[in-house]
């Protein structure tokens, strides 16, 4: 109850404040966050050395991003050294866990960074990527992508962390991608909402790819390469060019049987929705299989 009446009573102040002193209290507050962001990594990498938070706290299960992780067209055959699976008999997924050793002798700037900075937390065959990084010519340099998309106009600050990964790719001499959410955006990913996002029409989403378009070009270069700092020039592609024109017969025999209703149930986004008991729309349910189509269209 104190707790109620605190906040209604500061939100009552706050709202009635000039813009003045109401914008310095939330510049305060960002800057705080910032602030947080660098101090934070610093004693922790100091006080454990990089080791692995599974290690830190064994009651953590760290599996394995469903949304987001480094991914490259080069793949290893064979399970390597550098990752110890475990099997999950209740949802059958593997548990990756970082070698500690492998982290620590890390040779590429952009691994190095992301570890330094306390980014790095899961990466499958994290040897082979920092080989792949490291032999990579810089006519032919590898390139990496992140996708956002176009729900609003602007992004929020937590976008910030996955600009800044692209922008350190960059800055290692690697090419990132932006990969716009223009299909996609349609549909709504379901990740982490209680219900379906606002449906949006082509004007709306076309608005917003130019809105959040200016963000990206504030932090990451697209113009042209700079050779005198080996970074090339970044790429922003909107995955409306090729989920756009697909037909529904052909894409589910082309692509659905590679697809398990059993596996797809198993999703956290999935497996939340429903045991909150709120409707998860066949729509929705179609998203991870248009992200994973987004991935094999720009792995070709």
């Amino acid at each position: 109850c104190k707790l109620f009446l605190f906040h209604n009573c500061f939100q009552r102040h706050f709202y009635s404040m000039p813009f003045l002193p109401r914008f310095s209290i939330i510049l305060t507050i960002m800057l705080l966050g910032v602030v947080r962001s660098y101090v934070r990594p610093i004693m922790f990498n100091s006080a454990y050395h990089l080791r692995p938070i599974s290690s830190l706290m064994p009651s953590l299960n760290c599996r394995r991003s469903t949304s987001a992780r480094f991914a490259t067209t080069t793949t290893a055959t064979s399970t390597s050294d550098n990752v110890d699976k475990i099997d999950d008999a209740d949802e059958k997924l593997d548990i990756v866990q970082l070698d500690p050793d492998v982290v620590d002798n890390l040779k590429h700037p952009f691994l190095k960074t992301m570890r330094d900075r306390g980014y790095l937390f899961q990466c499958t065959n994290l040897k082979a990527l920092d080989v792949a990084l490291l032999s990579s010519p810089p006519t032919s340099p590898l390139s990496a992508y992140l996708g956002f998309d176009a729900t609003a106009d602007s992004l929020h600050v937590g976008s910030l962390l996955q600009i800044m990964i692209l922008r350190h790719l960059q800055r290692s001499g690697a090419r990132p991608v932006v990969l716009v959410g223009g299909a996609t955006s349609k549909v709504g990913d379901p990740t982490g909402k209680d219900e379906s996002r606002k449906m949006l029409d082509d004007g709306d989403i076309g608005n917003n790819i130019k809105g959040i378009s200016k963000v990206f070009e504030t932090f990451i270069n697209f113009e042209e390469d700079n050779e005198e700092e080996g970074q090339p020039r970044a790429k922003m592609v909107n995955n409306e060019d090729w989920l756009g024109g697909l037909k529904y017969l052909n894409f589910l025999r082309d692509y659905g049987t590679y697809f398990t209703v059993n596996r797809m149930l198993s999703f956290e986004s999935v497996k939340q929705r429903m045991a909150r008991e709120n409707p998860l729309s066949f729509l929705e349910f179609n998203y991870m299989i248009l992200q994973a189509y987004d991935f094999l269209e720009l792995s070709r």
